[in-house]
């Protein structure tokens, strides 16, 4: 099955899937840029390791875990009238050590890294030492004038913080940031809602070079059909985080629409 929607799919973003979509998206961008950038630049795929407080799966599956026998010789006991109190099952924050991938290019003749392309992370993004971490370092990337190319396909928290000088009239649910590394005070925002295409735009180089076109709707189709998203993901259950109504209802129409033709 293809991908059901035209551009961002939601139901990706389930933060237990999400590491996965994001270690093929990074693989795959790879795939599509580096032929276009020879002679003159490769792509390394790059990582770092963070330890995030993952917080608790709030749609947990348990294997028979309130199956006990309980023991009927308290009944003879001291305590024998106090009231019966059911448990209930809590979940428990927990930190865990995390990879990240992204990508640099790095131009051949000087192995100098020119651009640096990011897709966040919830670790990016939640509040807390991992997004702090993940500020300094782009600000080490600013203030070295490397270009930053930062995807941000994630609807939940707060995004990197920008400025809106002027505005194209499109939701922002998702936005890429292109920042240029001579500019030190503007980028390029391409914002954009879940309802449209994910927008196509000119990976930055040094100054003079050939920009290709970074095709990243492209690259997350070929994801999910490459990596079988369609048996990885529950479109009868609602995404996580949840659409508004308006476009609850819109996501509904487009899979009835997919399924009605399959």
């Amino acid at each position: 099955m293809l991908i059901p929607f035209p551009g961002m799919d939601p139901w990706l973003e389930r933060p237990g899937l999400w590491p996965d979509v994001h270690e093929n998206l990074i693989i795959r961008l790879q795939d599509q840029l580096a032929p276009l950038l020879r002679p003159r630049y490769y792509l390394t795929v790059q990582q770092r390791t963070v330890v995030a407080v993952v917080p608790p799966d709030p749609n947990p599956i348990f294997p028979d875990l309130a199956v006990v026998e309980r023991d009927k010789s308290f009944l003879d006991r001291e305590y024998s009238d106090a009231p019966v109190i059911e448990p209930v099952i809590v979940g428990i924050p927990f930190q865990e050590t995390i990879t990240e991938d992204y990508l640099e290019v790095v131009e051949v003749t000087t192995h100098r890294v020119v651009t640096i392309v990011e897709i966040l992370s919830p670790s990016n993004k939640r509040q807390g030492e991992d997004r702090e971490a993940y500020m300094s370092k782009r600000e080490k990337i600013f203030r070295a004038q490397i270009n930053l190319v930062e995807i941000d396909l994630l609807r939940d928290w707060p995004p990197m913080p920008f400025t809106f000088l002027q505005t194209n009239g499109h939701a922002s649910d998702y936005r890429i940031l292109v920042k240029r590394g001579k500019n030190l005070r503007h980028a390029f925002l391409y914002s954009f809602s879940v309802r449209d295409l994910i927008p196509i735009f000119n990976l930055p180089l040094q100054p003079g070079d050939t920009e290709p076109p970074v095709r990243l709707g492209e690259v997350l189709k070929a994801a999910y059909d490459k990596c079988s998203f369609d048996f990885r993901v529950d479109y009868t259950q609602p995404p996580e985080p949840p659409l508004s109504e308006a476009d609850a209802q819109w996501a509904k129409e487009i899979l009835r629409a997919k399924t009605a033709n399959l």
